[in-house]
């Protein structure tokens, strides 16, 4: 007797991923079954509560508990999300309060980072700089996240001719020299805040993420489930973005958790070189240019703020590469 052919309900509709799971249509994400050694009910193999659909996203949260390098990145970065909120609960002095009568003394008490060539507190002018550094990653990151998936996402998806004249335009901005670019750009420009170094790091860190999405909705608007709901009538804008996009997006989140210290790193550099933020804005970058000439005799005012600024990026890139290891499913 034929199968009779069920109405679509996005709510329920399911398809095979052909690796052992189904695919939720309406929820947009790979589910797989719990089993026991007993049977797929439990020890005696019958019905049991054993058999609970589990998503990608628990599935990678369930690893990433038992991760020990997730845990130490995630606490040092949330210490570091603390202390930029509210650096007075570590730091009690100004970091723009100098006394040149101190200038680069080493560690006494109440300053354990001792004094820099300006004989300002290193303590807290490091404890301080980790607002600007994570103001700077998290900002440019959404930024370029925001940009690059939306204009990847819909090439990838509809193809044709914007699809290849965004790719062209990608090809130019790869070929730009990031530093370079923040010379010839950012020198120009006087504005004394964060604004456009975050601007700068949209402007040529979204193609990154572009060409990441991009080959991604590729790849996931030829699965059968995709099929399967277009062919039961779905819309274009109904399968990108509750069967395409929320299959898609862990490669985006993965690329944009490690690019995240790079955007940090990358504004240290440019404030090193004088054309990102500037004096009086307090920066590890600046810290680090003012201290550079001054090595020989006060080498502590260059140690901490180098120190901070690789111990937040290596946080980063570690809690970025945990995040993949637990939503790559061929490493499970």
């Amino acid at each position: 007797m034929p199968e009779q052919q069920q109405p679509y309900e996005p709510e329920r509709a399911v398809a095979g991923t052909g690796m052992g799971g189904t695919m939720d249509l309406g929820a947009s994400e790979a589910v797989t079954l719990e089993k026991t050694p007993g049977g797929p009910g439990g020890p005696d193999g019958g019905p049991g509560s054993h058999d609970r659909p589990r998503s990608l996203w628990s599935d990678a949260w369930h690893d990433l508990r038992r991760n020990p390098v997730f845990i130490i990145s995630a606490l040092v970065i949330l210490f570091l999300i603390v202390i930029s909120v509210w650096p007075s609960l570590i730091a009690s002095g100004s970091p723009l309060k100098c006394d040149l009568a101190r200038a680069q003394e080493g560690s006494q008490s109440g300053h354990p980072f001792g004094f820099n060539g300006q004989g300002c507190d290193v303590y807290t002018r490091t404890v301080y700089g980790a607002r600007t550094s994570v103001a700077v990653g998290v900002l440019a990151t959404l930024g370029v996240a925001v940009l690059g998936s939306v204009l990847g996402g819909l090439a990838g998806f509809f193809g044709g001719a914007g699809d290849a004249v965004l790719s062209r335009i990608t090809d130019v901005f790869f070929a730009i020299p990031v530093v370079l670019g923040g010379l010839v750009l950012l020198s120009v420009i006087t504005s004394n805040t964060v604004w456009p170094v975050i601007g700068f790091i949209v402007l040529l860190g979204w193609p990154q993420i572009s060409r990441i999405a991009r080959g991604s909705v590729i790849t996931a608007k030829q699965n059968d489930y995709v099929q399967a709901a277009r062919a039961l009538g779905a819309s274009n804008s109904r399968l990108l973005l509750r069967h395409i996009a929320p299959n898609a997006v862990a490669p985006v989140i993965v690329v944009a958790t490690i690019a995240l210290g790079t955007y940090i790193s990358l504004e240290a550099t440019l404030s090193f070189l004088g054309v990102g933020l500037k004096p009086p804005s307090v920066s590890w970058g600046i810290d680090i240019s003012a201290a550079a000439p001054y090595v020989r005799n006060a080498p502590h005012a260059l140690l901490w703020p180098s120190g901070a600024l690789a111990i937040t990026v290596l946080a980063f890139i570690m809690l970025g590469d945990a995040v993949r290891d637990a939503l790559d499913p061929k490493l499970r």
